[in-house]
């Protein structure tokens, strides 16, 4: 099966996940392109290096490189939500990153 990824969208029709790609240098870009690839034919089955559960709901892909990136994103009624991006400069994913993708994730599953 393979994987369909939406991207988050906020109440002012915001894409800050696709902004942020946007933003990157273009070798990093195409590294997030195929870590997009290997979500959408793995699903929740990718795994490290790529791929990392953080929370009960929150997984981060993981792109690594000159960039350290991070894409912080869930499964929602059988799709993939890219809910926050950011480039990592430190060991440990902080937890503000965490926080704001748990907010974006509570925003799509509330009625």
């Amino acid at each position: 099966m393979a994987w369909e990824i939406f991207i988050f969208r906020s109440e002012r029709k915001q894409k800050p996940v696709e902004e942020f790609i946007l933003s990157l240098e273009a070798k990093t870009r195409a590294k997030v392109s195929h870590h997009k690839q290997l979500l959408e034919t793995y699903g929740p089955l990718l795994s490290m290096p790529y791929a990392k559960k953080l929370t009960d709901k929150i997984y981060e892909l993981r792109i690594r490189g000159k960039e350290e990136v991070r894409i912080l994103y869930s499964f929602v009624n059988k799709k993939v939500w890219f809910l926050h991006g950011f480039k990592k400069k430190t060991r440990k994913t902080p937890s503000k990153e965490i926080k704001i993708a748990e907010k974006r994730f509570r925003a799509l599953t509330s009625p």
